[in-house]
């Protein structure tokens, strides 16, 4: 494992489908996905269809080895909030993870680093696991202040969070310049800004805490580069979007370095 120490953090890959597939393709993907996949595989695996799909796709995973989540939540319990889906009703799904913070939400719905807090929030209180995601603009890439905006976001994101929550969270870093660009960060690059994420996370938790939570890479992860990311010390999986609609694609991704696909 690509751990520095002596436990374990099983790698997760989480596919987010974004306003991608209906019902139909949906279970379609899932029915053809899962007899893909090894009896024993080590590694967490992480389903992300719209809100439409998600009692369906519920249904087909049911005993599988693949978990399902939902890419928003509100951060309110309940109440006059029409279009919202509160976690309470994630978890009533079958949900286990959520995505939060997504840059597409931060930039379209303008969604802040304090609602994005509230969200977590949310989330742990229907022990839903947030996939939490930080990542700095083309601009601030350029300007050496990646490492300023990442840090914001992820002291932002652990505001009011004991230690027993944050062994909880999840994190993904994506820089938003590789997010359906085609363009990717070095392995390098992405490993320079998860050690500063498990590094601050360290700083007001603790060592324990920060190696229990696992530091996702998302940003044009496909299957050309998931093994070189995969070899970094401190990324533990992926949150893959484009590569993960097309089956063969995120299979590739999925079963990196296995013998099911040597020779391909």
């Amino acid at each position: 494992m690509n751990a520095s120490t002596d436990t374990f953090r099983k790698p997760l890959i989480v596919a987010n489908w974004k306003m991608n597939k209906d019902i139909s393709e949906t279970e379609v993907f899932i029915k053809s996905f899962l007899p893909h996949l090894p009896k024993e595989l080590n590694r967490d695996m992480v389903l992300c269809p719209p809100f439409t799909a998600l009692q369906s796709a519920a249904c087909l995973l049911k005993g599988s080895s693949v978990m399902l989540g939902a890419q928003n939540v509100s951060e309110n319990k309940d109440g006059a909030y029409t279009g919202e889906v509160s976690a309470r009703m994630l978890a009533s799904l079958g949900c286990q993870f959520v995505i939060v913070g997504h840059s597409e939400r931060r930039e379209y719905q303008k969604e802040t680093d304090a609602l994005v807090n509230k969200k977590i929030l949310a989330a742990r209180s229907a022990d839903l696991v947030p996939i939490v995601c930080v990542g700095e603009k083309l601009e601030e890439r350029e300007t050496n202040k990646t490492m300023t905006v990442v840090s914001h976001q992820v002291k932002a994101a652990l505001e009011n969070l004991p230690s027993t929550e944050t062994k909880k969270l999840a994190f993904a870093y994506e820089p938003i310049w590789a997010i359906g660009t085609g363009k990717t960060a070095t392995p390098d690059q992405a490993q320079e800004v998860h050690a500063k994420i498990r590094d601050l996370i360290k700083e007001s938790y603790g060592s324990q805490t920060a190696h229990s939570v696992r530091i996702l890479y998302g940003g044009s992860v496909k299957p050309e580069n998931m093994a070189e990311l995969m070899a970094c010390e401190d990324i533990d999986g992926a949150l893959v979007g484009g590569a993960s609609l097309e089956l063969n694609s995120f299979l590739k991704i999925v079963l990196y370095q296995t013998k099911t696909l040597a020779g391909k």
